[in-house]
């Protein structure tokens, strides 16, 4: 058996994982370089401030982009409470047994489960039964069950990195156990949250199925004025221009496409920023 020097292994381990890394990271920096080459042309004031026109072959994106933000923001500060709170329980309060072994294993499930499943689950529930229809609302509320595994995992793997000790010196202090998470484990446990916060907010903002059966519209040229109003959103809006309709501008669609990955950059280096200043004050 030949047996290499454990230097030499470990170099040739780095190497496989810089090839790795280099094979994924190529193609997505020659996807953003296309998207960018051919939508940079169709970047202008007027795209980004304007209402549709023209069947949508002209004008500007912006119900789009606010229809957009409007279900992501409303599903954030909807998805990360629930899902924090929900985390907390079952780290720090719920007793290892069959039940909770079975809810830890239905939130990894429904990690896994389409997004379709997800819209048309939304349809029924918030858009036909509760009456919603077809608004803002109801897509926040479907993205926002869509997402709730994400958060509740990362959630409790954050809290899980909290070294124990930090719990029991606080408690030793007579401090009761709430106000031990409250100002202790959370406190240290807010990095890990916004990586998932950060996971939560790339995947929703690119999200088509959910809303197209629950809050988005192919053509509303005007802004939301409540939660309850249908918009128009870029996905689905990227959708119907890139397949439905004939003789579209090729700049167009590369336009929406890349103000729609500008969007999503920005919110999750939002979320990275934040992240960032939590971690600097940690204590350990």
């Amino acid at each position: 058996m030949i047996r290499l020097d454990p230097k030499k292994s470990q170099n040739i381990a780095f190497a496989l994982l810089l090839i790795v890394t280099i094979l994924i990271i190529v193609p997505v920096l020659m996807i953003i370089g296309v998207i960018v080459k051919e939508g940079y042309s169709a970047i202008t004031w007027e795209f980004l401030t304007g209402m549709p026109k023209d069947g949508m072959r002209g004008g500007g994106i912006l119900p789009a982009i606010v229809g957009t933000l409007s279900i992501v923001t409303c599903a954030i500060c909807i998805t990360l409470p629930i899902g924090v709170l929900a985390a907390i329980y079952l780290n720090e309060y719920a007793k290892d047994n069959l039940l909770t072994r079975i809810i830890k294993l239905s939130i990894v499930n429904l990690a896994g489960v389409p997004s379709v499943v997800y819209g048309l689950f939304g349809l029924g529930l918030f858009v036909m039964l509760l009456k919603f229809g077809v608004s803002i609302i109801a897509g926040a509320l479907t993205l926002s069950i869509m997402e709730l595994p994400v958060i509740i995992t990362t959630s409790r793997q954050a809290l899980n990195s909290v070294p124990y000790s930090f719990r029991e010196a606080s408690l030793s202090l007579g401090v009761s156990r709430w106000q031990t998470i409250a100002h202790v484990v959370l406190p240290n446990a807010l990095p890990g949250i916004m990586t998932g916060a950060i996971l939560s907010i790339a995947r929703i903002s690119g999200e088509t199925a959910p809303i197209l059966f629950t809050a988005a519209a192919f053509y509303v040229p005007r802004l939301p004025h409540s939660v309850f109003d249908q918009v128009m959103a870029l996905p689905y809006h990227l959708y119907i221009i890139s397949t439905q309709i004939p003789n579209m501008p090729k700049n167009i669609t590369y336009g929406t496409a890349l103000v729609l990955l500008v969007m999503v950059l920005t919110m999750s280096l939002t979320a990275i920023v934040t992240r960032f200043y939590f971690r600097k004050r940690k204590r350990w």
